[in-house]
């Protein structure tokens, strides 16, 4: 079985990193994208775990995820991140399944309404996983995530009136700046995917005193490692 774990920066996964006892990269891309490929001998982990780093953004991620699988066969690609939460009934630190991803921004204004994609005739907006937890483990429910609906921007919501608008509009729970992107990556290549995101902060005028960036890393992680044991 051959896992692609695909994150957009090296803190976000930094004890997956070290928990599978990789010290070093084995390939440097030239957009900044950083593929590793673990060659220990640790017991716990399958031999075929690889982790890509695609950078930061939903351009970065396209494309750095397509290069990769245009040359690379894998039978699971696996997103892991941090995220926002527009709701209160998750926690921070809560680890969730995405069940959904919109590109919330691409589409065009109508004066005071939005057109989606869709609505444009120019395709689509919204992308899904092509597996869940649950078809892996259709045994027992190991981790026993919760779903949500996710967003994915190019700029942070940080204004209570942007926010309104697109939670109006979508009603999505979590953002990141990368998963639908890695949707469609995906899709367009054919592989099976999933994608998990651990809140960091909820989604309101920016105050990083109240995130708790650290807790949302550790849970996230924590997910990671036992998953690859039981999957990889």
């Amino acid at each position: 079985m051959r896992i692609l774990v695909v994150a957009a920066t090296e803190e976000e996964i930094k004890p997956l990193i070290s928990e599978l006892r990789i010290t070093h990269y084995d390939l440097e891309n030239e957009d900044g994208s950083k593929i590793i490929n673990r060659k220990s001998d640790s017991i716990n982990f399958g031999p075929n775990t690889s982790i890509l780093l695609s950078g930061v953004g939903m351009v970065a991620t396209a494309f750095a995820l397509g290069r990769h699988l245009t040359a690379n066969k894998y039978d699971l690609v696996v997103n892991l991140g941090i995220a926002g939460s527009f709701t209160r009934d998750i926690a921070i630190g809560d680890v969730l399944e995405v069940s959904s991803d919109a590109l919330a921004e691409l589409g065009a204004e109508d004066g005071d309404g939005f057109l989606s994609i869709e609505q444009l005739g120019f395709g689509e907006g919204t992308y899904y996983p092509t597996i869940k937890l649950a078809d892996l483990y259709n045994l027992f429910n190991t981790f026993n995530l919760k779903t949500a609906g996710a967003i994915t921007v190019n700029t942070v919501h940080g204004d209570e009136n942007s926010i309104k608008k697109v939670t109006e509009r979508l009603k999505p729970q979590l953002e990141s700046m990368e998963g639908a992107a890695f949707f469609y990556a995906c899709k367009e290549m054919n592989v099976p995917c999933l994608q998990i995101r651990a809140v960091s902060n909820y989604v309101e005028k920016r105050d990083r005193g109240s995130w708790n960036i650290g807790l949302a890393i550790k849970n996230l992680n924590t997910f990671a490692i036992e998953f690859l044991k039981l999957y990889a």
